[in-house]
């Protein structure tokens, strides 16, 4: 059979067993045993299958996973970050747009601090969409930051997804963790420019009101007993990858034991928060790594029937510039966001990918950290963006799906912005990775 057959054959079986009601990682492991099946044969053929899961869940680049998860689960669960929503409040004063910029400001830390898109983008929609109707700001200034801080962090550190993408790519996890630093600072940089600018010219969307005053004393305490500890669990977490002094599963260990221990010294460390972070832990890495199992299948299958190097071949021998197929990669990944959760759009290209940007001598860390971007922007793009779904949740009923989707059109023009800058300029992404390894 031809390769480019081969992959038809394994998405149309895909698509059939999803619109059946399958899970994505069921459909992935029922496919990939009908295609052994097909192409090898029964016994010989799941014994690879076992093999290539046993080899992908086996590997050490992984086990940074379910500790990046139970760090965010327990921070989030004792009500820690919230702490730092407060504090940064205090010292935001009276500045154009002031809760869409504070919105993205506590976003961008939250993104570090759960890793979870799902869980930034709740958590900000129920502390801070109340407020801003309260003060009148127009869906664009209320949607638009959460969505927007939301899709930050499948790249700022300590992001599962990139993880997860280094461990399906064969892409350096430490690599791909530091360099979404620069990149997710520049997303969130050019976001808020974008607030406070349409804030500006346009009072209306944001009123301004008055802001409750607060001592340099109070400030100042609440910047060292709630912000410093928790943004020094950050840093030093970074650090220790950034360094290389220890590795990113020693650093996922240092600080799922920091966050264990911050709640305990704030008194918030109790049985019922210790239930939810550990529910929350095992089904969220339980799915990772079975989706992860899935995948290892698949690109077994596309390297067995010889899929792989044929659709390798046929890019290369394409009279185009290589960075249009790069471009014609992450667009797919884009379509593919409008309507895939990011995790099962990572298990179908990945395996396609990344032989080819190996094979056109691209960067993988920086196509890596575009791909991610992508994700992000998927996440929040219409019509079936999952984190669209996650704020109409917490939005009042009166609120239209189709209101919704207007307000978050600003925030991906911004971001695919931030895409074209970051494609024109790869040190955004390669110097820190390059620094780090000196």
């Amino acid at each position: 059979m031809e390769w480019w057959a081969v992959i038809i054959l394994f998405f149309v079986l895909l698509m059939v067993f999803v619109m059946i009601g399958f899970p994505v990682a069921f459909a992935f492991l029922a496919v990939n045993m009908i295609l052994v099946i097909i192409f090898i044969n029964f016994d010989s053929g799941m014994q690879t299958l076992v093999l290539s899961a046993f080899r992908s869940l086996g590997s050490f680049t992984l086990t940074p996973i379910p500790l990046f998860i139970l760090m965010g689960e327990v921070l989030f669960h004792s009500g820690l970050v919230m702490k730092l929503l407060d504090v940064l409040s205090r010292w935001m004063g009276r500045i154009p747009s002031r809760l869409s910029i504070l919105t993205m400001a506590s976003g961008t830390m939250f993104a570090a601090l759960s890793g979870s898109a799902v869980a930034n983008a709740a958590m900000l929609g129920s502390s801070m969409v109340p407020e801003m109707q309260k003060r009148g700001y127009h869906l664009k200034m209320s949607v638009g930051p959460i969505l927007g801080a939301g899709s930050l962090a499948t790249i700022i550190p300590p992001s599962t997804t990139a993880i997860l993408l280094g461990g399906l790519g064969g892409i350096s996890v430490g690599d791909l963790l530091i360099g979404g630093i620069l990149p997710g600072l520049l997303l969130a940089t050019l976001m808020i420019v974008y607030f406070m600018v349409i804030g500006a010219f346009d009072s209306s969307l944001a009123p301004k009101y008055e802001v409750e005053k607060s001592s340099w004393k109070e400030r100042i305490r609440g910047l060292i007993f709630d912000a410093f500890p928790l943004l020094g669990l950050i840093f030093l977490v970074v650090w220790l990858i950034f360094s290389g002094f220890a590795t990113p599963t020693e650093s996922a260990a240092i600080g799922a034991l920091g966050a264990l221990i911050l709640p305990a010294l704030y008194g918030k460390l109790n049985k019922d928060v210790i239930k939810k972070t550990m529910i929350g832990t095992i089904k969220v890495s339980g799915m990772i790594l079975l989706i992860l199992a899935a995948s290892a299948g698949f690109s077994q299958l596309l390297a067995f029937t010889g899929a792989t190097s044929g659709l390798v071949n046929a890019v290369l021998s394409l009279d185009t510039a290589p960075i249009l197929s790069i471009i014609g990669m992450l667009l797919i990944v884009l379509i593919l966001g409008t309507f895939i959760e990011p995790i099962s759009i990572l298990m179908i290209t990945t395996p396609l990918f990344i032989p080819v940007v190996f094979a056109l001598d691209f960067d993988l860390v920086w196509f890596g950290i575009l791909v991610l971007i992508c994700l992000g922007i998927g996440n929040i793009t219409p019509p079936f963006g999952l984190l669209l779904f996650v704020i109409r949740g917490v939005l009042p009923s009166d609120v239209s799906m189709k209101e919704i989707y207007k307000s978050v059109m600003g925030v991906i023009t911004v971001s695919l912005c931030g895409v074209i800058i970051i494609m024109v300029f790869p040190e955004i992404v390669t110097w820190l990775p390059s620094v780090g390894s000196e």
